[in-house]
């Protein structure tokens, strides 16, 4: 939000041009929801079917899997109240925010919203009655939800009444009474006199939604829209989406929703004709929602990752004031690296390890930074000039450029060595804190891996009187080692069973971009784990990719870039100069 506001030289500034937020955020259910990734059989077991790896939430995607706030509802309140604030100034002045919120903290949330938007804005309680789940033995079952509409500014809101799907059928009885006469096509009508007009009104037209909706069914594996189940929790169903977006956002108005989970929003409104922004912590609700936009035939949509989401985590954890030094100095201890002195360290991130006759430099990257190719050449300098030199320099990075395996490839420097800051870091630091041994029963638990990527084979570029034909064929993946994910260890070996037997069965999506500029890469051919249609295969994708492009006279640099099951990306970059005729 912060970056939405501020814009940048090539994006103006969002304040004030948004039409419709509509948020779904955690309900302080105290739920653990996790996520459930299918993989192949392996090859040789006995009997068919699939094997299940629960991955555990970690704290830097909490957002997506858990909802358990340390200091209860005060730090779930402390978490909602600056996001509602900036989203305010996103809003225009004919805008509308719709929050999506159950029991739990719904009525909290409805007090600090009277005060960032003003009660007198206040313009709706909706109540969505679902009617799933069991019945309680010792209260009434809960069946609703409450979503919360604001305007910004309730003399200027806009609010469209048009459109069917704002309106719901007469129910018989209302017929039978009003709706007597039929005309010449069979259409039931009324006459109603409105300041001595007469006015004939059609019963199937169906008459306007009150603030109570039944007629919107929750997302179940029964249910009539069980065909938009994408497998994700909190998942909500597309009507009540195209109901808040067809009243409260004009056609190609801008829907922003902060919490994107499945990507209910973002979908509903690429099908609605308006202009959208989505967001998540989570890396897999990130892949869903991306899958999602493409098999729905999407038009382009640009995909970032943005966001200290450890710099955050680190805040709860060590507190509003800590420095990054500090983390820096916490990842270089648990490495087994000592601090060098503050005059040759004035950033606090780097250390030293001397054993076996080796002098080791260590240098733990910021986690509001991605690694990448200029912090890989700014180590390989300090290695060689820093106090006379040293043998070797390790980088410990949190977040890495998709580039970075052939940044290190490219580099070929055996004294250089780059690995990966476990993600669920913050989360075991933050259980260490709060036991007597504190950060010592981390020390030696703690496992820095390789990197994850990709090879492919040498692209053949073939040329035709239609163009040129690129066949790219993958050739193996390397995944993030299984002891930096979180799993238990049961899960951990199918894992590494898998990995080691079909590699290329953990990628969950792939895309290749035919003219690489280098900055922003551009899929013109993707497949991904569901997309049948290529193979009839529903847990493996396709492993090699033939597209048609236009005659290029100079070099071609081809992009392909994968993203795992688990949401970590890696990319190849080749340049063909050969070109069969």
């Amino acid at each position: 939000m912060a970056a939405l506001l501020a814009g940048d030289e090539a994006t103006p500034s969002l304040r004030g041009q948004v039409d419709l937020i509509y948020i779904d955020p955690p309900f302080d259910s105290k739920a653990d929801y996790r996520t459930k990734v299918t993989l192949p059989a392996l090859l040789g077991t006995e009997g068919a079917g699939s094997i299940e790896l629960e991955q555990k939430p970690t704290v830097i995607e909490q957002f997506a899997y858990s909802d358990t706030w340390a200091d209860g509802t005060a730090s779930y309140l402390a978490m909602i109240t600056p996001r509602l604030i900036l989203m305010r100034e996103l809003l225009s002045d004919t805008g509308s925010i719709y929050v999506h919120l159950d029991w739990h903290v719904g009525h909290y949330v409805k007090l600090i919203l009277d005060e960032v938007f003003d009660k007198d804005n206040f313009r709706n309680e909706i109540i969505w009655r679902y009617g799933a789940g069991g019945t309680p033995d010792s209260f009434f079952p809960r069946k609703h939800d409450c979503i919360y509409g604001y305007a910004k500014n309730s003399d200027k809101n806009f609010f469209n009444k048009d459109g069917n799907i704002l309106r719901v059928p007469y129910d018989q009885s209302t017929l039978d009474t009003h709706y007597k006469k039929t005309d010449e096509d069979g259409r039931r009508y009324r006459i109603q006199t409105v300041n001595g007009r007469e006015y004939k009104t059609y019963a199937d037209v169906g008459k306007f939604v009150t603030d109570v909706w039944t007629d919107v069914g929750a997302q179940t594996a029964t249910s009539p829209i069980s065909k938009e189940n994408r497998n994700y929790a909190t998942q909500k169903p597309e009507k009540l989406l195209e109901r808040i977006i067809t009243a409260s956002c004009p056609e190609n108005g801008l829907v922003l929703d902060f919490f994107g989970g499945s990507g209910t929003t973002a979908a509903v409104a690429e099908k609605l004709g308006r202009r959208w922004v989505t967001t998540d912590l989570g890396k897999p609700a990130c892949m869903i929602m991306r899958k999602r936009l493409i098999d729905q035939d999407a038009q382009p949509f640009l995909y970032q990752a943005i966001g200290d989401y450890q710099v955050e985590a680190a805040k709860n954890t060590l507190g509003r004031s800590f420095r990054m030094g500090d983390l820096a100095g916490i990842v270089l201890s648990l490495y087994g690296a000592t601090p060098l002195n503050a005059d040759d360290n004035p950033t606090r991130n780097l250390g030293n390890i001397t054993g076996g006759g080796v002098k080791t430099l260590v240098l733990a990257d910021s986690p509001n930074k991605v690694t990448g190719a200029a912090t890989l050449r700014r180590a390989q300098t300090l290695r060689d000039t820093l106090l006379g030199g040293f043998d070797k320099v390790v980088v410990l990075g949190w977040n890495f450029e998709p580039a970075i395996g052939e940044a290190i490839t490219g580099l070929n420097d055996a004294r250089l060595e780059v690995l990966v800051i476990p993600p669920d870091l913050m989360d075991r630091l933050k259980k260490a804190s709060s036991k007597k041994g504190g950060l010592k029963e981390l020390s030696g638990k703690v496992r820095f891996s390789s990197l994850q990527y990709l090879t492919i084979a040498p692209i053949v570029c073939k040329r035709t009187t239609d163009g040129e034909i690129l066949t790219v064929h993958l050739k193996n993946y390397v995944l993030l080692s299984p002891d930096a994910i979180n799993l238990d260890e049961a899960n951990r070996i199918k894992l590494q069973e898998i990995a080691n037997a079909e590699p290329l069965a953990l990628i969950e999506y792939w895309a290749v971009d035919p003219d690489y500029d280098g900055k922003v890469f551009r899929s013109v051919w993707q497949d991904y784990r569901g997309n049948v249609e290529s193979d009839g295969d529903p847990l493996r994708v396709v492993t090699s990719a033939v597209i048609t492009v236009p005659v290029k006279d100079t070099p071609r640099k081809v992009c392909v870039r994968v993203v795992d099951v688990f949401g970590f990306e890696a990319e190849v970059v080749a340049d063909i100069v050969e070109v069969q005729s």
